[in-house]
């Protein structure tokens, strides 16, 4: 097949949806040959957070001469984002020869009623294509939840790191912190070694220590003190941990804390026997790059581009906005309609001048009209955009060079805008 046959092929598995539970996953992968269980794994657990931390820890490992599979989700530019060895996406030929393989077992399962979702395909070919390179060892990202995410089909891995915990997709995993952090607690296998975020709402860390106490497995949490901030900018933070000086690139405080978490998988794994010298993590760190993370755009105006999309996150913005982007913002947002748009814009909307709100291409995405009302409860200017262009006319028609214009609420919205961005953007 094509790459554009894989894509369609993919993709036609969305009309089953999300569907918690391993039995799909395992089946398939069993008559694959089990590729997920060549695999020596890190599996990243959380609500915020995760692709920071599955980034940090594969740029460091691919730093020590590993050969690195990192498997994340969502993509922001290009679906092939989700499948990457040391750093470089799935060669589009490479993913329809993996598709070759693993379609028709897809069809042999359809005519037994079992319906592998779109998730567990794209997992699938994670553990397919990085088993097949032989891959030293592949960053792992949950998809939704944990216990029954496609992805923790993984037997025991090397370490599991587990990021802050917040409210998202409550119709799934519960309306509380508590109920979520328990259907994450579900990647906490027998004997396994797991890193938990050091500052978690009330109540997360009592169910971690339950289930790792319960499934015989270690629980570290990264030591702050060690950790001594030297210079913050909007271009990132250096600092030091355990005498160490680092650098990395991505912005706000919450992120020196995800790379905590990181620093501690890190000494796990030199526990399990891999080889990783301080200079490979200062690389590492250094080098890190995500799209979409609170990115800089452009300087001159100033442009950050961040796909956020919960509550957490919108925190996350607010606190980065008010420490380091002190003059008039304007802001272009988008979101899902699953969502909480309300809590996300009672958070940063108060920090703009002015809000356009712009429907983002995808069929879960909400209506413009109906998010400019929401801000407008919060935001003293707010307005509907037809189309991503017309929402970045409306958003510059009065920005001046020292204000900042803010795209955020969404990856899928960042996918759209970034390319309009930099044309529009320089400097």
């Amino acid at each position: 097949m094509t790459y554009q046959d894989a894509l369609e092929k993919i993709n036609s598995r969305l009309l089953f949806g999300m569907q918690p539970g391993l039995e799909r996953i395992e089946a398939l992968l069993h008559r694959l040959g089990d590729p997920h269980k060549a695999l020596r794994c890190v599996h990243v657990c959380g609500t915020n957070g995760k692709g920071t931390t599955c980034t940090l820890t594969a740029s460091v490992l691919r730093e020590c001469g590993y050969k690195v599979g990192k498997n994340t989700s969502p993509y922001v530019l290009d679906f092939r984002e989700r499948f990457q060895i040391n750093g470089e996406m799935i060669p589009p030929m490479e993913l329809a020869r993996v598709m070759d393989q693993i379609w028709p077992v897809v069809e042999e399962l359809d005519q037994e009623g079992c319906r592998v979702s779109e998730f567990e395909l794209v997992t699938a070919v994670a553990f397919v294509w990085f088993a097949a390179q032989r891959c030293d060892v592949a960053v792992m990202e949950v998809g939704m939840g944990g216990a029954y995410d496609a992805t923790n089909v993984i037997p025991t891995p090397e370490a599991v790191a587990i990021t802050s915990i917040s409210l998202d997709h409550t119709a799934w995993l519960g309306d509380t912190v508590e109920q979520i952090a328990r259907e994450k607690s579900g990647v906490i296998k027998p004997g396994g070694r797991v890193v938990l975020y050091p500052e978690q709402q009330p109540g997360v860390r009592e169910i971690m220590e339950s289930a790792c106490q319960s499934q015989g497995a270690q629980l570290r949490l990264p030591d702050l003190s060690q950790l001594q901030v030297l210079e913050e900018s909007i271009e990132g933070t250096d600092f030091t941990a355990d005498g160490l000086r680092l650098h990395t690139p991505f912005l706000g405080a919450h992120q020196v804390k995800n790379a905590a978490v990181v620093l501690e998988v890190l000494k796990v794994l030199r526990e399990r026997g891999f080889a990783i010298p301080d200079q490979a993590i200062q690389a590492g760190f250094a080098k890190a790059f995500l799209p979409a993370r609170m990115e800089i755009l452009s300087r001159r105006p100033l442009c950050l581009l961040d796909g956020g999309h919960n509550p957490g996150c919108a925190q996350a913005l607010r606190e980065a906005l008010e420490r380091y982007v002190p003059g008039r913002k304007v802001a272009v947002v988008g979101m899902m309609a699953d969502k909480d748009s309300a809590a996300a814009l009672e958070t940063v909307g108060p920090l703009f001048a002015k809000v356009v709100a712009v429907r983002p291409d995808n069929p879960r995405a909400l209506d413009a009209e109906a998010l400019a009302q929401t801000a407008a409860r919060f935001c003293p200017r707010a307005m509907a955009a037809a189309s991503c262009a017309q929402a970045l006319d409306l958003a510059l028609e009065d920005l001046g060079p020292d204000d900042a214009l803010i795209v955020c609420g969404s990856f899928y919205l960042a996918g759209e805008m970034r390319d309009l961005l930099r044309e529009r953007l320089e400097g």
